[in-house]
């Protein structure tokens, strides 16, 4: 724990000299722009979450199948994570494409500047290549699986009025409370954006929290009408809820990616080796690998190797 502690404090000082700065220093563009690097020993970060937590110890098994030594490393938040990505105490972690490329763009242009990510996932990556490659980062090609914004409603409910998109619910000019953070009554991606892409009659918004048990179990006794969650949410089923098809592409493409240090995991061979997964995982994947940790009560390094194990990408 004492290490662990350590580490922290480190990450905190690298966060906070990055935040004065918005970008890499000269004397280090030399190191940047160096040729991709392979490193024998790689440290896998996670932010902490389930979710995250499972990605870092796919990315470890799959690393370790190709040669590597690996260590896993759990540090809270991007805003320390990511400046210790670019110094190299960590050399891989899972991220969201368009979530990231906003969080850079913001990072190194001003917390003004107009977002780049886009529901395209070809132009999120686009955006997001410009702003990690000055980093020394390298943001690998996107999988199948996509965490983002989504809206569920209890299952009588869509049935009662034949619901199965967003689009669906805006046709049946129904009023609508919504659970979420207190923050969605002024997020573009959130009631503002129910009312202007789907015409959905958003009356208020209860300020429950994002996914959280009281805003479905608000939504499952019928005080609200639609939750706001994720889309790989575990835990619907217990709800009765079911997500309503974001078919006019309201969020933003936040596909899984895995995001390198270039100088030592910039290979083709880790590329390869993290690559394998994306033409396997899915969203529907990640759902159920959560359900396993958070309701099930199983260890992600299990659940994360049995499900590599399934899909033929590590041996029996």
């Amino acid at each position: 724990m004492p290490a662990v502690l350590a580490l922290l404090a480190v990450l905190a000082g690298s966060a906070a000299l990055a935040g004065c700065s918005g970008g890499p220093s000269l004397e280090k563009r030399g190191a940047i722009t160096a040729s991709p690097g392979d490193s024998r020993h790689l440290s896998i970060g996670s932010a902490g979450f389930t979710e995250s937590e499972l990605l870092a110890q796919m990315y470890a098994a799959l690393l370790g199948h190709a040669g590597y030594r690996t260590d896993l490393l759990t540090v809270g938040n991007r805003e320390l994570y990511e400046p210790a990505l670019e110094s190299g105490q960590i050399d891989v972690v899972p991220e969201y494409a368009a979530t990231l490329a906003d969080w850079l763009n913001a990072k190194t242009h001003g917390p003004h500047a107009a977002p780049v990510a886009s529901p395209d996932i070809g132009v999120t990556m686009a955006a997001l290549r410009k702003l990690t490659g000055p980093r020394g980062l390298t943001a690998l090609p996107a999988g199948r699986a996509v965490d983002q914004n989504a809206f569920a409603v209890s299952a009588s409910y869509a049935a009662r009025h034949r619901l199965a998109t967003l689009s669906d619910l805006g046709r049946a000019k129904l009023p609508v409370r919504l659970a979420a953070g207190d923050e969605c009554v002024q997020r573009p991606f959130c009631a503002p954006g129910l009312r202007r892409v789907y015409g959905i009659t958003v009356t208020a918004v209860d300020p429950k929290g994002v996914g959280t048990t009281p805003a479905k179990q608000a939504v499952q006794n019928g005080q609200d009408q639609m939750v706001l969650t994720t889309s790989t949410d575990a835990t619907l089923d217990q709800f009765g809820l079911v997500l309503l098809t974001d078919d006019k592409k309201l969020q933003n493409a936040d596909n899984v990616i895995p995001l390198v240090n270039r100088s030592r995991a910039g290979s083709a061979r880790a590329a390869a080796a993290l690559n394998r997964l994306n033409t396997v995982l899915t969203t529907a994947d990640l759902a159920q690998l959560n359900a396993q940790v958070d309701s099930w009560r199983r260890l992600p390094a299990d659940v994360a190797h049995n499900y590599l194990v399934r899909k033929g990408l590590l041996p029996k």
